[in-house]
């Protein structure tokens, strides 16, 4: 398997770690693409893959599958693109389908090119018992509590304090880089309009904690994750990028658990 990054940050520079370097995924990193001149050329003079700065030559390039590791405004420019081009896409700036039609737009597209979406966990889990559970419309209330770091949020407080609490179409709205866990959270279960969200700040956390609350006609779930930050950005967690490592290393298993 081949596979392209778009962006250069430090998810990129994960990936290319532990696909390139350590091996832990049955392919290679072969292209790269980015603005960041200087970055992209440190990468490729480490990593021994291409570097572009032109999107068509990157799609040009033989890549089986792209991972976007962005921010969630440029992946809006980018990623039809890549579906239209037949590779598989995974992305990771979930935000990005905020606005459910562009999902619906994108899935359909994919369908109609042959080519998969994947939308990785990302900082939490417990998707599958939700998509489980409205599988015949038995899922009834949804709520994600977020607790993270003053520098996390890119703030400065002493005292804990709720930030926000309503639903997760306005968090996203107002934490679009910080909350994609309440987007993903949202399309396995009830949705956007549906799920509660409520974001608070604790000076004295040093793992961003994510609490999903789940009832419905299976019963009752109660889901706590405790994320460590990545050490070269404190605004995601390390469970995202796993997540996304986790996505290529069973991308072409024979064996698959859960959904």
């Amino acid at each position: 398997m081949n596979i392209g990054i778009i962006g250069t940050g430090n998810i990129a520079t994960y990936l290319l770690e532990q696909v390139n370097e350590n091996q832990m995924v049955d392919g290679r990193i072969t292209a790269v693409f980015g603005r960041n001149v200087e970055t992209g050329t440190r990468l490729k003079e480490r990593f021994g893959m291409e570097f572009y700065t032109d999107l068509d030559e990157f799609l040009s390039a033989p890549v089986d599958t792209v991972v976007e590791a962005v921010t969630v405004d440029a992946a809006r420019l980018f990623i039809s693109q890549v579906i239209e081009r037949q590779k598989d896409l995974i992305v990771s700036s979930i935000g990005v389908f905020k606005d459910f039609a562009f999902l619906e737009e994108l899935t359909n597209l994919a369908e109609a090119n042959g080519t998969k979406l994947y939308l990785p966990s990302g900082a939490i889990g417990g998707l599958d018992v939700l998509q489980s559970a409205k599988a015949l419309g038995g899922l009834k209330t949804v709520r994600l509590t977020t607790r993270k770091s003053p520098e996390s949020l890119g703030m400065e407080t002493d005292r804990e304090q709720v930030l926000f609490d309503g639903t997760a179409f306005d968090a996203i709205g107002n934490f679009p880089k910080n909350i994609n866990v309440a987007l993903v959270l949202a399309i396995a279960g009830i949705g956007m309009h549906e799920t509660k969200v409520r974001i608070i700040v604790d000076p004295d956390v040093k793992r961003n904690t994510h609490t999903i609350e789940a009832q419905g006609d299976f019963g009752k779930m109660q889901l706590q994750v405790e994320n460590h930050p990545m050490a070269a950005n404190p605004k995601t967690s390390m469970l995202a990028a796993l997540s996304i490592l986790s996505v290529l290393q069973n991308k072409g298993g024979a064996l698959r658990i859960g959904n």
